[in-house]
């Protein structure tokens, strides 16, 4: 599967229970959507819940946004089946809870293929047990339709028996094991929530240690925590204006027959240039699905 660059700035848990919020996730500014069928389900609403989401999304109106079903486990009563209904119902992407090794993976794509999943549809992996960390090489490469890791930070702080802090450092350690496993692999990966509603600065810094770390995007958990995201993890003006000037120089310095230029002082390298594209693409994504939307 290739794995073209799309925004992932923001990416919003809908619950997937609440017809309600299934319909106002139209109208938002995120960048992806995952409708839930897994924590924010209680267990006798399971069945209700499937069949709402599995109909949202085969509904369609959520434009350019990504939209994925986050499953109940394959272990859970409820796993396989959501899994077979969800193959079908038109989801970018699927994402399998407590993922810790690639038979898990294997198991959940046979799943889809008997259920007739196009070969389109990507499968997302939570990374939020010990074990799982520890084989984040594994499942970033278990397969070609791993699109994205995505932190499940608040299960995993529970199982090391770590404590939430503003500086994280209880999970720098497994947050760089997973940046390192998806970008070997050519794979997005998505930063874990944050809990505290009122702590707006909080987010902010959450969101600017995140992508300073490597990460594409934070998963986040109400409608109010988007624009910061969006205005984090997207490129500035300037440096998508930046980019341009990098490319242009090289492009000139190239017809000229040289390999490296200098742009204000600092030297543009090949790595330089690949970085700005890049960012080009990025931004060029976010305009088209700004436009979508």
């Amino acid at each position: 599967m290739q794995h073209t660059i799309r925004p992932r700035r923001s990416v919003l848990y809908m619950p997937g229970s609440n017809p309600r919020a299934l319909e106002k996730a139209k109208t938002l500014a995120a960048d992806g959507l995952i409708f839930d069928l897994e924590d924010a389900v209680a267990p006798d609403a399971k069945d209700e819940a499937r069949g709402l989401v599995c109909a949202a999304v085969a509904q369609g109106g959520y434009a350019e946004r990504e939209v994925i079903i986050r499953v109940n486990g394959l272990t859970t009563p409820w796993g396989r089946e959501d899994i077979m209904r969800a193959a079908c119902s038109g989801a970018h992407a699927l994402l399998l809870p407590k993922v810790e090794g690639a038979g898990y993976i294997r198991e959940a794509l046979s799943l889809m293929d008997v259920a007739g999943a196009p070969q389109s549809m990507a499968v997302w992996c939570m990374m939020e047990t010990p074990l799982g960390i520890l084989h984040a090489e594994r499942i970033a490469s278990a397969s070609p339709r791993i699109g994205a890791l995505v932190m499940g930070t608040s299960d995993l702080t529970k199982d090391l028996g770590a404590r939430h802090t503003i500086d994280r450092i209880a999970m720098s350690t497994s947050l760089g094991i997973c940046v390192l496993a998806a970008r070997a692999f050519d794979v997005s990966i998505l930063d874990g929530v944050f809990l505290d509603l009122r702590d707006d600065s909080g987010f902010e810094a959450a969101c600017i240690q995140g992508r300073d770390m490597g990460f594409d995007g934070k998963t986040i958990i109400h409608p109010r925590q988007i624009e910061p995201a969006n205005s984090v993890f997207g490129p500035t003006a300037e440096e998508v204006a930046w980019a341009r000037r990098i490319i242009e120089a090289h492009t000139e310095a190239s017809a000229r027959g040289e390999g490296v230029v200098v742009v204000d002082g600092k030297l543009i390298e090949n790595l330089h240039v690949a970085e700005a594209r890049r960012t080009l693409a990025l931004a060029n994504a976010i305009e088209l699905t700004t436009a979508g939307s």
